[in-house]
């Protein structure tokens, strides 16, 4: 039996060899976590919204602030980001190139090499790391915002050359410097309406008011106005007393003031300062003058989102709308373009302080001013210095809680409690009687 013997150089150059494959391997799994790195690092600071970061500074939370830093510049970030991840995957594919040779033909190693690393990186060095990142982005943007620092500063020659060569080809090529655009359209927001009330997320209710939000920025004050036809107005010729006549009738509490014609308005009146100048003022009450105020004349094209805005800031609450020969078309109040967002709601009987049911029947509410029904029926309820409005005169004339139906009367005068809510009573039926009582005051229980 013969023994060969192994050379020593081939024995340490398979020693090398297996060395160099070990080592080669070793600088691969680095690479390759260096590749999950950036590739997730990118999902994660580009899927989280700017607002958020902002909130998670206020909070103080750790890594915020770098974070916030490096969005700050969203387009060095991206070049950071692409620099370092294409630099482990180049070195990646030409170290795998060189360790195949060690046993390959040159072709057989380009082609192992190429569809190995391809097959590798796109498994655990893009696919797995970016599904994380998806689900984990705050968590992971924060855990690797100091990582991502770093690496712009070791890469900081290569990231400010390829940064500058960018800003040069996109002013070339006509392109926007924006590299961040919106996750969400206004097309997904209102498909994400939809799909939320589909599940249950929202009523109906809630999905068509944040469909008028959506529609109100398109909107012209000809759509929302009530037109010329259906306008309540008072001339300037009238006295105060006809005013709060008016106002109570139409069930306004803000009306529109004419000279001579409904195409000159010269301003409005609202009906709390109409009751005051009538209780207090010392000029002659036929002076209606002394309580109009001024109001915008807007054009029919007019933007509603516009003239909600200049109604806010010129404080005023109703606006004329002419045509272009200045003749009125109709009248918009702050509250027909508030319910352009929120529909119907306002529109709850409830909400109206004085209902006429005839000449000698309202429905109020409770904390509807005395005066104001004294004035609208020609009664005298009394005042007391506890109390101003109604649900206070029918506390005081009770001394107790009450129910609904229970029947108040004064002089020729007749208060039915219509509703009450807990403690509160909320709307009363007041009738003037045209005969007189037998009796001043009197009580008349709820019926059972």
């Amino acid at each position: 039996m013969t023994l060969e013997l192994v050379p020593p150089s081939t024995l340490t150059s398979l020693v090398d060899g297996e060395l160099l494959t070990l080592g080669g391997i070793t600088v691969l799994a680095i690479l390759m976590v260096l590749s999950a790195f950036f590739s997730s690092s990118e999902i994660a600071m580009f899927s989280l919204a700017q607002h958020r970061i902002d909130r998670l500074v206020a909070e103080g939370t750790p890594g915020a602030e770098t974070l916030q830093s490096l969005k700050s510049d969203p387009h060095r970030l991206l070049i950071t980001i692409l620099v370092g991840n294409n630099l482990v995957n180049i070195a990646m594919s030409s170290i795998a190139t060189g360790l195949f040779a060690l046993y390959l033909t040159q072709g057989q190693a380009i082609f192992a090499a190429t569809f190995g690393v391809t097959a590798l990186v796109l498994l655990f060095g893009e696919s797995a790391p970016k599904s994380y990142a998806i689900e984990n982005a705050e968590q992971w943007a924060l855990s690797v915002a100091g990582l991502l620092r770093l690496s712009e500063y070791l890469l900081y020659p290569l990231v400010v050359t390829f940064d500058r060569l960018t800003r040069v080809v996109n002013r070339l090529t006509g392109s926007k410097m924006s590299v961040e655009t919106s996750y969400v359209t206004r097309d997904d927001i209102q498909e994400m309406i939809l799909t939320g009330e589909n599940e249950g997320v929202i009523d109906a209710d809630e999905r068509a008011m944040l469909e008028r939000i959506f529609r109100f920025t398109d909107t012209i004050a000809k759509e929302v106005m009530t037109p010329r036809l259906d306008i309540t107005a008072v001339q300037r010729s009238a006295d105060v007393e006809e005013a709060i006549v008016a106002c109570l009738q139409s069930g306004h509490h803000r009306m529109p003031v004419y000279d001579g014609y409904l195409d000159n308005v010269v301003g409005i009146v609202e009906l709390g300062t109409l009751v005051r100048e009538f209780r207090y003022g010392e000029s002659d009450p036929a002076d209606l003058d002394r309580v109009i105020e001024p109001t915008l004349h807007v054009p029919e094209s007019k933007n509603v989102d516009d003239l909600l805005a200049e109604m806010r800031r010129e404080r005023v609450g109703m606006a004329l709308v002419i045509d272009e020969f200045g003749t009125t078309e109709g009248l918009i109040t702050k509250e027909d373009l508030v319910e352009e967002i929120v529909g119907e709601i306002l529109r709850d009987e409830e909400d109206e302080p004085i209902e006429t049911i005839d000449e000698s029947t309202l429905l109020v509410r409770g904390d509807v001013n005395i005066e104001v029904v004294n004035t609208a029926l020609g009664i005298d309820l009394p005042e007391g210095q506890e109390f101003e409005t109604i649900a206070g005169l029918v506390f005081n004339r009770a001394g107790r809680l009450v129910e609904k139906g229970e029947t108040f009367t004064h002089e020729t005068t007749e208060l039915r409690i219509e509703r009450v809510d807990n403690t509160r009573v909320k709307r009363v039926r007041i009738s003037k009687q045209w005969e007189h009582s037998t009796t001043d005051e009197q009580t008349t229980p709820a019926q059972s």
